[in-house]
């Protein structure tokens, strides 16, 4: 390892969110093993799960913390400066505050000074504030290139038909799915956001993807962007050993092959109760054996045993498996005995389930999910299960649970997916370390 003043420096600031802090940090693991020092900013309440585990063995000593204060109020105080456990109506209220922190954002880029600085989608003034300070800034979209490239598509050509098939969505249901992006705060939408992080990045533009995966979108993201997309890969974090997953992984051992699902929507998404009734019976319905992370808003005091159906866990036994709040899903999902993933559809759980090879049943919920799906069932890695009048239901999802890890349906889907997993190990960290190449040749001609 070079010493700090011979290692290009880089300051990453990510959105204040599980999903978009975990990418940047193990993008900044990466870069850290190939001679970059890294300061990852974040609020205190974010970085302290991160001082706990990964600081604290001192295992990547050119990664440094650095807290970024945000205004805090008596609705907003510093434990909401994040987005979990934060209530719905107050996000637009933390993107404003995220916002009124730029002054802080400054101060710290006079103090660090570093070379080169890596943003997110919703601060279109961390660019703008590097410039400034004669340092270049690069975008780090954390989602998929075929939310992206569907997104600008409509956002520059309404009225033309997206050229990809698979995306055919009504007008209606189109309009609801990027509905998201037009949500205002700070007399800003996140539409405005994201294109103007969009503009303000270098030539470049880093994602969170692989060719292997998504080729096409890749390529035509670059054309609506006039930007070089590069792809810096799966990014996934890797499994880690705590006590208290003994007990599920000696569950899962006792399995035979390929004959669980493992069932989980992410860490910012909680089901309401009609969606755990209506999955809890599908489960029961499939006859297949389960792991079902159940996760309840912070705010909110709801016993698991009220929340799912009346006798449902007498009634699966010990074929089904029910924990609240927290799994160690990489390691779930790395285990033999794993055959389906029910999932919503994240872009990092969709990632994950290519990367150990289990095909993916997709139930998505909102924001990118939806078209997640559709890259899940387009290259062959798993189904969808459809809704009726919007609605998920039982049927169906005991149908599609079957489907893909028992009947002959799911045969090629099965295959597929380990398929694809081999070709992404075969290729390793090529793409990130392409990335690297790009970076440090920006940090040279600055």
């Amino acid at each position: 390892m070079a010493s700090k003043q011979h290692s290009p420096s880089v300051l990453m600031l990510p959105w204040l969110a599980h999903g978009h802090i975990s990418p940047f940090l193990e993008l900044a693991k990466r870069l850290a093993e190939r001679n970059f020092h890294i300061y990852l900013c974040s609020t205190p309440i974010n970085l302290k799960p991160i001082r706990k585990t990964l600081l604290s063995g001192q295992l990547f000593p050119s990664i440094q913390l650095i807290d970024i204060h945000l205004p805090s109020s008596p609705e907003l105080p510093p434990h909401f400066h994040t987005t979990k456990d934060l209530p719905p109506h107050l996000m637009s209220d933390l993107k404003t505050a995220f916002d009124a922190a730029k002054p802080d954002f400054c101060n710290i880029l006079r103090t660090f000074k570093p070379n080169l600085v890596i943003y997110d989608f919703v601060q279109p003034w961390a660019p703008e504030v590097a410039r400034e300070e004669n340092i270049d800034a690069v975008l780090f979209l954390t989602f998929g290139a075929s939310t992206c490239a569907f997104l600008n598509h409509f956002f520059e050509n309404p009225a033309l038909e997206y050229p990809f098939p698979a995306f055919q969505f009504p007008g209606m249901e189109r309009q609801k799915i990027i509905g998201f992006m037009y949500e205002i705060s700070n007399g800003v939408s996140s539409k405005e956001r994201y294109l103007g992080c969009l503009a303000s990045s270098s030539s470049i533009v880093l994602i969170k993807t692989s060719i292997e995966i998504e080729e096409k979108y890749i390529d035509y993201l670059s054309v609506l962007t006039g930007k070089e997309m590069v792809t810096v890969g799966h990014l996934l974090q890797d499994p880690t050993n705590k006590d208290e997953d003994t007990v599920i992984m000696e569950w899962l051992s006792k399995q035979e092959a390929s004959s669980v699902v493992f069932v989980a929507f992410g860490s910012e998404y909680f089901l309401s109760k009609e969606e755990i009734k209506e999955i809890a019976y599908g489960l029961e319905l499939s006859k297949v054996s389960f792991i079902w992370v159940v996760r309840f808003h912070g705010g909110e005091s709801i016993r698991l045993d009220e929340a799912l159906p009346e006798g449902f866990q007498e009634r699966v036994g010990k074929r089904g498996m029910v924990l609240e709040g927290w799994a160690p899903q990489a390691k779930i999902l790395g285990h033999t005995g794993i055959g389906g993933f029910v999932s919503h559809c994240g872009w990092s759980s969709t990632l994950e389930g290519v990367m150990f090879g289990v095909p993916i049943i997709a139930m998505p919920m909102h924001l990118d999910q939806p078209l997640n799906a559709k890259v899940v069932v387009e290259i062959g890695i798993g189904m969808e299960v459809k809704k009726e009048n919007g609605r998920f239901n039982r049927e169906e999802v005991a149908k599609v649970i079957n489907e893909v890890v028992v009947e002959e349906e799911g045969r090629e889907v099965r295959r597929k997916v380990k398929e694809l997993r081999e070709s992404m190990r075969e290729k390793g960290d090529e793409e990130v370390d392409l990335a690297v190449k790009k970076l440090v040749q920006l940090v040279r001609e600055a």
